[in-house]
């Protein structure tokens, strides 16, 4: 999948036919998920080079919809999804974005833990992204199963940019709550219709992750992060050092995404931050400010184009 552009006018009309001046429950219909978006009936999710994307880049935005967290969803409607594409049209910090969307929840306690669109590169992404399921669950169990947006980058997508270029993905898993440590081999069998005798833990989830993309985690202080930010910090510190991003105002988001991809990419953090106006320049700056880039990041598309 991955064909087409997307574009400023098509997002308008969509956006003024479908989201602005809806409310969450109003763009957000779907009251069980969709068959279509159920990891157990995919067989592979691809992002494909084509005439329109030559060079596609895969990029995976794995939002968690429990509790509160449905206002991460209901942000990239609004103007996330248009502020991403149009930004990396306009920065070209990789070539050719295909994006995929997930729903992430809790695989001890709900009933659609993981929901995952297509890899799209125009208008049709808005329209599957509003078709998912904002079940709103999670449980008191001190944790998401982010592991499984990990899970099935690794073992259910297809991506061009690796098998031709040698090249990764990018992989946002966003939420404000510790990472459960992995998916059991029940869990696997429910969510994935995958027998793992043992089940995967979180490390080894997230390895099969990075094969084909580099993975960063956005906590989200509007929620649990904000009441005990230690507590998500050491979950997630040991897995992806120098890879978190603390989001202060989750209407920045795709700013922090675009940016992270810029500074992964060889650009200078303070010339990113300073790059966005008005609120989104802090945002950004504090979200990066302890970003790292590994060994021989950067350049990609300056190495791919000359």
């Amino acid at each position: 999948m991955g064909s087409g552009r997307w574009s400023r006018s098509a997002w308008d009309d969509y956006a003024s036919r479908n989201v602005h001046g809806r409310s969450r429950d109003q763009i957000f219909t779907a009251r069980r998920m969709d068959p279509e978006f159920d990891p157990a009936l995919i067989g592979v999710r691809e992002s494909r080079d084509s005439e329109d994307n030559p060079m596609s880049t895969p990029i995976i935005l794995a939002s968690d919809v429990t509790g509160s967290m449905g206002l991460i969803a209901h942000e990239l409607m609004n103007s996330g999804l248009n502020t991403l594409a149009t930004e990396i049209y306009e920065r070209r910090p990789v070539p050719d974005p295909h994006v995929m969307v997930m729903a992430v929840g809790d695989a001890e306690t709900d009933i659609a833990p993981l929901q995952v669109t297509q890899f799209e590169a125009d208008i049709r992404l808005a329209d599957q992204v509003r078709r998912l399921w904002l079940e709103g669950g999670g449980g008191g169990n001190g944790g998401e199963s982010y592991s499984a947006a990990h899970a099935f980058a690794g073992l259910r997508t297809d991506v061009d940019c690796m098998a031709r270029r040698g090249r990764r993905g990018y992989l946002f898993t966003i939420g404000d709550e510790p990472i459960l440590d992995g998916m059991t081999r029940d869990q696997m069998i429910d969510v994935f219709g995958e027998d793992i005798e043992r089940g995967l833990s979180a490390r080894e989830c997230l390895a099969l992750a990075q094969r084909n993309f580099d993975v960063f985690h956005v906590v989200v202080m509007e929620g649990y992060a904000g009441h005990d930010l230690g507590r998500v910090l050491r979950s997630w510190k040991p897995l992806l050092p120098g890879r978190l991003l603390i989001l202060d105002d989750h209407r920045r988001l795709a700013e922090v995404v675009v940016s992270a991809i810029q500074v992964a990419e060889g650009a200078d953090l303070g010339s990113v931050a300073g790059s966005w106006s008005g609120p989104a320049s802090a945002v950004v700056a504090k979200a990066l400010q302890t970003m790292r880039r590994p060994p021989g990041a950067g350049g990609m598309l300056r190495r791919l184009l000359g």
